[in-house]
């Protein structure tokens, strides 16, 4: 079965292919072996706070921090936009350990396993967003939360990269349920030409809709083999940095115009909450943000050509 909600996608996917690979990947086996089992089965909700309030984008700019105190790490600040934030067991945290200079401020930044009911750990609100309503997202804070040592992820200091490795598992995730929102919605769109009577007939019989619908077709299959190509380099380990911010800019502006057209060939009713195409433009807007912006994607890619 498939479902029409881009919002529980996002959430099944945050929890599955972009928090938890950091336990998975930099865990100890105890962590492992403790977190791993209940995460795979679903009881235990994770997530992974990396933006604040002071930008998302930057990640070298991050200025929570985490001190150590012993046996334990003390953490301080704030996360916002979270995916799952309000909800989740188990959160993934990214922390400033040391300073870094102007130029290597992608230095000393470390991730932390924290679980939802340590003390001085609180979800400070619950955002109300535009789309993907479904799927919460909240801003944390954090003050003199204390983890054992053994919860630092991976080697002190070298977070960022860790990051950095996951946020390309995420963009192509993001360029699959780009391609799956657009595919769901023009299918819901074929239905509706098909069945909306003007002019004497159904709009499918009229040639402007269908050489749109021929090009949204088109457009969404573009977008699927390139996400593809992006997969299969990524998956037999070879460099696909440049493949995968190309799968993220083309899969978020193409869910965009796809929404634009399915909401303007549905005319007036595409306007109207009692259809999902309102859902699916309001939910597609998110794409070209969440993940890495178009514009910080079209640097990357500029980046790896010039």
């Amino acid at each position: 079965a498939r479902s029409r909600s881009g919002s529980f996608a996002m959430a099944v996917g945050v929890h599955t292919d972009m928090a938890s690979p950091h336990l998975y990947w930099t865990g100890s086996e105890a962590l492992k072996e403790k977190y791993l089992p209940a995460i795979c089965r679903g009881e235990t909700l994770t997530a992974i706070a990396v933006t604040e309030p002071g930008g998302g984008s930057d990640v070298a700019a991050i200025r929570t921090r985490a001190v150590r105190d012993g046996d334990a790490w003390v953490l301080n600040g704030s996360k916002m936009f979270i995916t799952n934030g309000a909800t989740a067991d188990v959160y993934f945290v990214a922390a400033r350990v040391e300073a870094g200079d102007a130029g290597r401020r992608h230095r000393g930044i470390s991730m932390f396993l924290v679980e939802r009911h340590t003390p001085g750990f609180t979800v400070s609100r619950t955002l109300d967003k535009m789309g993907m309503r479904a799927s919460d997202t909240a801003e944390l804070s954090f003050q003199d939360v204390r983890v054992h040592a053994d919860h630092l992820l991976g080697r002190e200091g070298v977070g960022f990269y860790e990051v950095m490795r996951v946020f390309q598992r995420e963009r192509l995730v993001a360029g699959l349920q780009a391609v799956a929102m657009a595919g769901r919605a023009l299918e819901d769109t074929i239905a509706y030409v098909r069945e909306r009577q003007a002019f004497g007939g159904p709009l499918a019989d009229k040639q402007v809709v269908r050489h749109r619908i021929a090009d949204l077709a088109t457009l969404i299959e573009a977008a699927r083999w390139l996400t593809y190509a992006a997969c299969l380099k990524y998956q037999a380990g070879e460099e696909a940095v440049r493949e995968i911010s190309m799968v993220k800019l083309f899969t978020a502006e193409m869910v965009n115009r796809v929404a634009y057209e399915c909401v303007q060939l549905h005319g007036g009713y595409g306007y109207m909450r009692e259809y999902a195409i309102e859902r699916f433009a309001r939910d597609a807007r998110l794409m070209p943000i969440g993940g890495g912006t178009s514009e910080i994607m079209r640097e990357i890619i500029a980046k790896q050509l010039l």
